[in-house]
């Protein structure tokens, strides 16, 4: 028998002993004799304890890698593998060169006004906060190394040199329209409609 079954027989018979004690109204010593004759002969059982496993331990292999958890880790390999990837992309800014003055404006606040043609190449016409700047191939503009690849009545295309989400340098196509028509354009499409 286990040690809480008998645990379990001893207290009903304790409760059983102290009721009929209550009811018998004074025969103590015959209780208690049975009580001690029980408690003889009732042997308490026990399992044994098994034996404890071998423990052998654990050898963790990853030391070397980088903790998921831990934010400066994940950052410092951010950088490395940014840095891998970008000594591979021959894409980079020339941040050595002299800034010119278009460059200190964001690309939405310059607009194109016209075009002049000197000596054989035409020539931009851009507004930057009520100024007007002449703009030749080869100029920069905007904020993000917007070189002048052409110029033509109508417009002004430029090739942007952006970061991308991993840091990688790329280069975007964008452009800068005549303001008249761009805003004739958007005339006609509002009458098709």
């Amino acid at each position: 028998m286990r040690a809480s079954t008998i645990s379990l027989r001893v207290g009903a018979l304790a409760s059983l002993t102290i009721a009929l004690a209550g009811c018998s109204g004074g025969n103590e010593g015959e209780l208690r004799t049975w009580m001690d004759d029980t408690r003889k002969t009732m042997r308490p059982t026990t399992q044994p304890v098994p034996e404890p496993k071998q423990f052998t331990p654990f050898s963790y292999e990853a030391k070397a890698l980088i903790d998921p958890f831990d934010p400066q880790k994940m950052i410092l390999a951010a950088a490395r593998q940014a840095q891998s990837r970008s000594s591979t992309s021959s894409i980079r800014p020339d941040l050595d060169r002299r800034r010119e003055m278009l460059e200190g404006y964001p690309l939405d606040q310059l607009k194109m006004v016209g075009t002049l043609r000197q000596a054989g190449n035409q020539v931009a016409l851009i507004d930057a906060a009520g100024q007007t700047f002449m703009v030749r191939r080869g100029n920069y503009v905007g904020q993000n190394f917007g070189l002048v690849t052409s110029i033509s009545e109508t417009e002004v295309d430029l090739k942007e040199i952006v970061q991308d989400a991993a840091g990688e340098w790329i280069e975007r196509p964008t452009k800068l329209e005549l303001q008249e028509a761009a805003q004739k354009l958007a005339g006609q499409q509002g009458s098709k409609r």
